[in-house]
């Protein structure tokens, strides 16, 4: 990277244990980064620089009296601008949420990372809502893809996978609900972390889907996720659907091979949907020779009712999310971006007949998805089917009539990492998906860390951010 900043949080967290760099000269580093990328990508919508130098200088002097709280202490994160924080206002990006909202608290999720000595930086751009696609009128910043910023940088949580992808920030937090962890990070060219639902606590975290949403980490490398998830997990009684289950230290699984682990690559759907480029299919299935190659023994297998799967999840979003937005979407719809009042509108049109089949139907899902488990360790797949498209080719319709290989595993509320794979012939980014068993994180992980080891595809660093700031 440029100006010789540590590119992961593990070598960054090196550096600042053997004094080559301390937290401030680290986060000012980021900070100069985003003054000079930020217009151009739109990552923050708030940068908090005041607050940021102000915790890098706790954990300096923290490190100086020879207290450390673990690797991310001194570590500059970005938070997505739907999770409450103390020190800067949460927002959606939308002129509807109560200005009021959160003031002056942290999630839990943010309180825990700043326990640890990280440095918030800013909160990064979202859909609004977590959900369409941005409307410039609004004027919010327009997030865009670093390695081409006339492509889509995903979404939702477009921000932090930009800041991730640009070096605007070293890891950050996103939410995930049909995929929006994981399509940001396959766009932009990064790792990122949809945990199992129940996994991290979610409460003051503005919601688009109750029993969908979760909060994830956004990182280079499977081992940066690893570290932020061992602060992030854990139970909260503040959240209803947190989950009671012991945190295990996910950086300790992480050892590069993978004897005896049982991939299964369900060629059904996943590697055969309609509007498949072929160069993600080809990627994906040559990263599972690598896997192959560190251990893991290969079989191709069946996901039954995938197609099915990703339209009741679609179901169950549209029925929540809407359930959340009613009253404001008859009192303030113009307030709303267009194509998120649109797409919540979708809501209005389902019954609850529909959403009750959707539940039933994700009942049988998850017990169809336990019995393919029965046999594997992870699953294999693309993470979205296409490299990132260019913004102008970004519709509403376009993403219901999509495959989707990530909203199925919201569904089961099953963990799963997008990780870079590789390069279309246009040097688009191409990720693959490893889905895991309930609370498996640390085997996700373990496969995704076992192949970066071999390939460095997650390190590739966008032109754009190289140039800007050399």
């Amino acid at each position: 990277m440029p100006q010789e900043l540590p590119l992961t949080i593990k070598d960054a967290a090196a550096a600042l244990r053997s004094g080559t760099l301390n937290s401030v000269e680290l986060t000012t580093g980021i900070l100069k980064r985003i003054n000079a990328l930020n217009d151009a990508v739109g990552a923050y919508v708030t940068v908090m620089e005041e607050s940021a130098l102000e915790a890098a200088t706790a954990a300096d002097q923290a490190f100086a009296g020879g207290v450390d709280a673990g690797p991310l202490q001194g570590i500059p994160l970005a938070v997505k601008d739907i999770i409450a924080t103390k020190d800067a206002p949460t927002t959606a990006n939308s002129r509807v949420l109560d200005p009021e909202w959160g003031k002056g608290v942290d999630a839990p999720v943010v309180a825990r990372l700043r326990d640890a000595g990280s440095v918030v930086v800013g909160k990064s751009t979202t859909s609004e809502f977590a959900l369409g696609l941005p409307d410039p009128e609004k004027g919010f910043p327009v997030p865009r893809n670093p390695w081409n910023t006339a492509h889509t940088a995903g979404g939702s949580s477009s921000g932090t996978g930009i800041a991730v992808a640009a070096g605007l920030a070293l890891g950050g937090l996103g939410t995930d609900t049909g995929g929006s962890v994981r399509f940001p990070a396959a766009m932009n060219g990064h790792t990122g972390l949809k945990v199992t639902f129940g996994r991290v606590p979610k409460n003051d975290v503005v919601p688009l889907g109750y029993t969908l949403d979760s909060i994830g980490p956004m990182a280079r490398s499977a081992y940066d996720c690893a570290v932020m998830l061992e602060v992030m997990a854990g139970n909260d009684p503040g959240d209803s659907y947190a989950a009671g289950v012991e945190v295990p230290t996910y950086s300790a699984a992480l050892t590069g091979t993978l004897e005896g682990v049982r991939v299964g690559v369900p060629i059904p759907y996943f590697f055969d949907a309609d509007g498949l480029d072929d160069e993600v299919r080809d990627a994906v299935l040559a990263s599972v020779e690598v896997l192959r190659g560190a251990g893991a023994s290969v079989t191709e297998t069946v996901v039954p009712y995938a197609r099915q799967a990703k339209e009741a999840n679609s179901i169950t979003m549209a029925g929540e999310s809407y359930a959340y937005h009613r009253d404001n979407l008859v009192r303030r719809w113009t307030d709303y971006g267009r194509f998120t009042r649109l797409s919540l509108g979708r809501g209005a049109l389902f019954t609850a007949g529909d959403y009750a089949q959707a539940q039933r139907f994700r009942s049988f899902f998850r017990r169809a998805a336990a019995g393919v488990f029965s046999s594997f360790d992870v699953l294999i797949t693309p993470t979205w089917a296409k490299p990132a498209p260019r913004s102008e080719e970004m519709s509403a319709e376009a993403m219901v009539t999509a495959p989707s290989f990530t909203g199925p595993w919201n569904l089961t509320g099953l963990p799963a990492a997008a990780v870079p794979c590789g390069f279309s012939s246009s040097i688009l980014p191409i990720s693959m998906q490893i889905v895991g068993k309930p609370f498996a994180e640390a085997t996700v992980l373990k496969v995704a860390d076992a192949y970066q080891r071999r390939t460095d595809w997650h390190l590739r660093v966008p032109p754009l951010a190289v140039h800007a700031v050399a």
